[in-house]
């Protein structure tokens, strides 16, 4: 394993050859000094050096807008940074004669590991322990048509090594890519499905848009009310455990058609969605507005006669005690409000039956179309380089292994181009004017999975294509609305992973992404683009023989189902250490199928209660969102369950003095230190002005952000 923690220049100079282009529209906006009439270079401005004037010191200064550099004296190009080389050792000598640009052609600094440029902090959860090949023999620049970054990295002034250095030098740590599995599991065959391709990847996202407009006016149209929150992307959870078709994202293959999550969600904001009240007004004005919708909706149906009769007597009763009754309370109108969902409701129900089954139905009708085009562009793609859509499966050997990511058998095409530039903490990843970010940090871990994990690419020329396809895929499956679907994507708090894994040996997920892992072992949705970067594939489809894990699943009932009878056939079938210890959410209004069958699973070792409000989960959009928003309250109580063979048991019993000490690590609250390190660079940020950009001898700042514990 030693050679995994080890990357070559070849791969260091691939990944910069995907640099961003030299186009300027897409550089970060920066605040602006008091300018000076500008007389410098064209050089000079197109590398982002503007000359400003220094009311402090009464005398012009240069900044850079792209690098917040700030110099005396008119900057060379070429010239080291003053941030990352303070002294000046890896610069390029300042050449007797010549131009700036042969100075900057000849400019070739010392490559330097990567753990140099990681400095010691104590705000880092986890230093990590990546190095990189350093001092390998020199060689000439890269010319500016066979390295698309080249030209901005020389506008920049700074050399291709420095800047990758800086570029996959995380600045948070939320995983901890050190850990080996304990997983172990028979050989298996690479899987059938297709590679990942940026140009079926943008059909894909397209057609995933259209198709949740599609809901959304359907719902509107058919029933007068806006489409459950993250019913869509529940939809897609349930299709996908009973779903045997092509595409990973959209259902084609489902039985029975009418999807139970869907067609429930939908019948429960019918006639209107009833939300939380906190006023007496409000829920005077929510039993007004249900008992008009039950009347509209009863008589624009094919009702039965008793069901018009039932309804329509009890609507006018309620009109009469609002007419009546002015002195009702908050909780008089929520128990006549409950009278009423119960009088009306089966019928109700009755008569909007047949139109919600056929918004399900035309949804996944939909999807199956979407399917076939998506299919269709896939192997015309592949048919044009010759590659076979369907490879003849290679001869297994019947042994044990410890997992390994997931395998394709049909080979990649060749991927097109994509630009990538970096806006202040953001890497923004561009294919065909569809832009995907990801901050610099989880950028980073990207890099090294997807080092720990590729096999055929080892220049790394696919990687950033690659990336475009992982971030698009997400975001399709999330949705594009603010916060939505972050819930699904939910993860455990980094103190929780550490416990778990110093108590009860765990080393691997069985729910999550490459975004949100915490080890470099994890199952997850989508075998295509997850596998380069380390996916074992989904958990349904993954059979270990021995391990300890953690699951944590998307809260879908029947996904919950689904994995309780997968790991209580894995738990029956093994005879070696085996544990799964589940983090599901403890509904009991009523209670869900799979929190039932865990309670009664003679697997069940031991059961803990987390009340709400009192611990907290690491957001889905954490490698996008701000460090103030990383971690958010549980709003409902989380069951954990130990479900444990009799040598898991044995191995890793959840003992008093265990427990104690896993409960202790939700204590350690990572919103609280967030929100007190955004609050103090906020106020540092506020009294910051254009003075303190302006060069001295005796100021060199350097900003780290609180990690969260």
């Amino acid at each position: 394993m030693a050679n995994e923690n080890h990357g070559s220049s070849r791969e260091e100079a691939a990944l910069l050859s995907h640099s961003p282009g030299t186009s300027h529209q897409s550089q970060p906006s920066s605040p602006k000094p008091a300018r000076l009439v500008q007389d410098l270079p064209d050089e000079l401005v197109q590398a982002g050096w503007e000359k400003c004037w220094s009311k402090r010191e009464s005398r012009p200064y240069y900044f850079n807008r792209f690098t917040n550099q700030s110099l005396w004296e008119m900057p060379l190009l070429g010239q080291h940074d003053v941030i990352s080389d303070p002294l000046g050792l890896n610069a390029a000598p300042v050449p007797a004669e010549g131009g700036v640009g042969d100075a900057a052609l000849e400019s070739k600094t010392r490559k330097r590991r990567l753990s140099e440029e990681v400095q010691p902090s104590g705000n880092s959860l986890k230093k990590p322990k990546v190095d990189v090949p350093g001092n390998p023999p020199a060689q000439p620049a890269l010319s500016v048509s066979s390295t698309p970054g080249t030209p901005l990295l020389k506008l920049w002034g700074v050399s291709p090594e420095d800047k990758q250095a800086a570029l996959l030098r995380p600045t948070e740590v939320y995983w901890d890519l050190d850990v080996q599995t304990n997983a172990v599991t028979k050989q298996r065959a690479p899987s059938a499905v297709l590679t990942p391709h940026p140009e079926v990847e943008l059909l894909r996202s397209q057609l995933m848009l259209k198709l949740r407009q599609h809901y959304r006016e359907l719902c509107q149209q058919r029933e007068g009310i806006d489409p459950p929150r993250e019913s869509f992307n529940r939809w897609m959870l349930e299709r996908k455990v009973v779903d045997k078709g092509t595409d990973p994202l959209l259902p084609s293959s489902c039985e029975p058609v009418v999807s139970p999550s869907m067609f429930r969600e939908i019948m429960n904001d019918i006639p209107i969605r009833l939300s939380r009240i906190k006023f007496r007004e409000e829920a005077k004005r929510l039993l007004f507005k249900y008992a008009e919708a039950a009347k509209r909706l009863i008589e624009s149906r094919s009702a039965s006669p008793d069901s018009r009769k039932v309804v329509k007597w009890n609507v006018e009763d309620t009109f009469s005690w609002l007419r009546r009754d002015h002195s009702a309370s908050k909780e008089d109108y929520m128990d006549r409000l409950e009278h009423l969902r119960k009088q009306c409701g089966p019928h109700v129900s009755a008569a909007a039956k047949d139109s919600v089954e056929g918004i399900c139905s035309k949804i996944y009708h939909i999807s199956l179309e979407y399917v076939k085009r998506i299919r269709e562009k896939h192997l015309a793609i592949l048919k044009e380089h010759n590659i076979p859509a369907e490879v003849e499966p290679a001869e297994l050997q019947d042994r044990l292994v410890y997992c390994y990511p997931m395998r394709l058998a049909v080979p990649s095409p060749p991927l097109p181009g994509v630009e990538m530039h970096v806006e202040n903490n953001m890497v923004c990843v561009r294919y065909k004017g569809e832009m995907v970010k990801v901050s610099r940090s989880y950028f980073s871990k990207l890099w090294l999975l997807y080092r720990y994990s590729c096999i055929d690419d080892p220049g790394f020329e696919r990687f950033l294509p690659r990336v475009w396809c992982l971030l698009r895929r997400y975001q399709m499956m999330c949705g594009v609305g603010l916060y939505e679907g972050t819930g699904l994507q939910g993860a455990l708090p980094v103190h929780v992973f550490e416990a778990l894994h110093k108590l009860f040996g765990v080393s691997f997920e069985c729910f999550a992404s490459p975004l949100n892992c915490y080890f470099k072992q994890y199952c997850s949705a989508f075998p295509d683009t997850d596998g380069y970067f380390g996916s074992r594939g989904p958990c349904l489809d993954f059979f270990p023989i021995s391990g300890s894990f953690e699951a944590n699943p998307p809260f879908c009932e029947e996904l919950m189902e689904a994995m309780v009878s997968h790991f209580e056939k894995l738990l029956e079938a093994s005879g070696e250490p085996l544990s799964f210890i589940v983090f599901i959410p403890e509904w009991r209004d009523p209670p869900t199928p799979a929190l039932t069958r865990m309670e009664q699973s003679r697997f069940k070792r031991h059961q803990l209660s987390l009340p709400a409000f009192d611990h907290e989960y690491r957001s889905g959009s954490q490698h996008v969102c701000k460090k103030e928003e990383m971690y958010y309250k549980a709003v409902h109580t989380t069951a954990v369950l130990f479900l444990q063979n009799p040598p898991g048991f044995a191995k890793w019993e959840p003992t008093p003095e265990r427990l104690q000490e896993l409960v202790a690590a939700y204590k350690h609250s990572g919103r609280t230190l967030a929100a007190a390190a955004a609050a103090a660079a906020t106020s540092s940020s506020s009294s910051a002005s254009d003075k303190d950009r302006e060069p001295a001898l005796d100021r060199q700042s350097t900003s780290r952000e609180t990690t969260p514990n």
